[in-house]
């Protein structure tokens, strides 16, 4: 999800891993890799199918780079890296708790002539999902609060705390992972001289994920800002490969958008980089 300046911010989701997404419902406790040749391709997919999962048992890092072009009159370019740390806290046996955080790092070019450019970081948003542990017949699913915390800088911020409600529900099986992740945010505290936040986020999203552990995903992170009555519709298209440095399994993705629908002065297309450290338990 990405940030407009000023009034919106991001959320990816993910978000979900270039942009975020599948061995089907056993992705949520499914084994660490180990082994070689044929072993280790199975291992590779059944990580791949983690990372297709919001909230699967796996300590993930995304570090997710995004280049948007043509915002303003200027046609100004905008580089967002979002570093997107996953980490599940196991409540009990049949219950994790797990945690999204999104922090980007902005450089955007001007919009306006005249006006320059800027770089800064973004406004933090936290989701917490409360998931069941074991999926049942592949479906799973996570409920919880998304928190915005106002840490841009001035060009980049919305300068207002913001609470909502999130869910993701999906269904994965034979290697095919599809499902939807939302949230809503209000704002609640801040600068009172700041535009108070209404959005809403939605991700429907499907990946095929491959034996040989490549996946291609399709999704679109959409946003509506009830303030403004501004609709921002990337649909992303993405294609990622688990390998290993040494011992330690990385996911490398990357990825094309299309805006078919944007807020004014938005941008019009997109491309993404994703490398995403895994720490499988």
């Amino acid at each position: 999800m990405r940030i407009p300046a000023m009034k919106h911010f991001v959320l990816p989701a993910a978000l979900l891993s270039a942009g975020a997404m599948s061995e089907p419902a056993r992705a949520q406790e499914a084994e660490p890799p180990s082994g070689t040749g044929a072993s280790a391709a199975s291992d590779g997919q059944a990580l791949a199918d983690q990372l297709a999962n919001p909230v699967s048992s796996l300590i993930s890092v995304p570090l997710q780079s995004n280049y948007d072009c043509c915002y303003g009159p200027a046609g100004g370019d905008r580089y967002t890296l979002n570093i997107q740390p996953v980490i599940p806290l196991g409540l009990s046996k049949d219950w994790n708790l797990i945690t999204r955080t999104i922090l980007p790092v902005i450089s955007q070019e001007e919009t306006v002539r005249g006006a320059g450019g800027d770089t800064g970081l973004g406004d933090t948003l936290q989701s917490f999902f409360l998931s069941p542990k074991a999926a049942k017949n592949g479906i799973v699913w996570g409920v919880g609060p998304a928190i915005l915390w106002p840490t841009g800088k001035s060009t980049f911020t919305a300068d207002k705390f913001g609470a909502g409600p999130t869910a993701v529900l999906l269904k994965q099986n034979r290697g095919l992972t599809y499902g939807f992740l939302a949230n809503h945010i209000w704002s609640f505290a801040g600068k009172s001289s700041a535009n108070s936040v209404s959005q809403t986020f939605m991700q429907p999203f499907i990946t095929k994920t491959l034996p040989d552990s490549t996946s291609f995903a399709l999704n679109t992170e959409t946003s509506y800002d009830w303030k403004n009555k501004d609709w921002v519709v990337p649909v992303n298209l993405s294609v990622s490969h688990v390998v290993k440095f040494g011992k330690q399994p990385v996911s490398l993705g990357v990825g094309a958008r299309y805006y078919p629908e944007r807020a004014r002065n938005g941008p019009e297309w997109g491309a993404r980089f994703v490398m995403t450290l895994l720490f499988p338990e």
